[in-house]
């Protein structure tokens, strides 16, 4: 969902950044920069900031994602396509969200964006019971509760990594990058969700 239906660099990332260095300072008693540091060492060891958390500090994972994804003014400061809506009412077959966000999150984005109804259903970090993107875990769980065939399905993504755990599940696979090569596991690569119909008319 964040940098693939809209941009979360601006604005979003840099607040959630700062949301999660503040929880570290109040709640394991850390300074500014001790709480920085380890938040960026946790999400390079486990790819997610929480899980180092929990597997530390015994943190509730609910109680940081409700402190740490909270926003007034989202719909002011989302940012997207322009023609977002159009785009996704064009595409094929159905559609799910799969975050590593949260779900309160992930639906306030999407009702931002005014794409919500689009949306089939929002597959959060709680539904992977708190192990996220690339872990299999988490894609199982979704065609298993969705009653998917990975071969049927296609993975839009920015992150290579959730892409290369697509491939390996039998998924089509998508990448929106503005890098000129793909490894051999994505399929096809775009550099703007607005060239997305076109490409899947081609993977189906």
């Amino acid at each position: 969902m964040d940098n693939t239906l809209h941009n979360a660099v601006p604005h979003i990332f840099p607040h959630i950044n700062r949301a999660m260095t503040a929880y570290l300072q109040t709640h394991l008693g850390l300074e500014e920069a001790a709480a920085s540091e380890l938040r960026r060492h946790y999400w390079q060891r486990y790819g997610a900031t929480l899980l180092g958390l929990m597997r530390h500090h015994g943190t509730d994972p609910q109680h940081f994602l409700r402190n740490t994804h909270q926003f007034d003014d989202l719909e002011r400061i989302v940012v997207c396509e322009p023609q977002l809506r159009a785009i996704l009412a064009r595409l094929p077959g159905r559609k799910f969200v799969f975050s590593n966000a949260p779900v309160h999150y992930s639906r306030a984005v999407l009702k931002a964006l005014c794409v919500a109804d689009l949306f089939d259903s929002v597959f959060s970090i709680e539904h992977t019971r708190y192990r996220p993107k690339p872990d299999c875990y988490g894609f199982l769980r979704l065609t298993r509760a969705n009653h998917l065939r990975p071969q049927r399905c296609i993975m839009v993504e920015d992150t290579l990594d959730n892409l290369r755990t697509a491939k390996k599940l039998g998924m089509k696979t998508v990448w929106i990058t503005r890098a000129v090569k793909a490894p051999g596991y994505v399929d096809a690569r775009i550099s703007n969700i607005r060239q997305l119909p076109r490409v899947l008319a081609r993977l189906q």
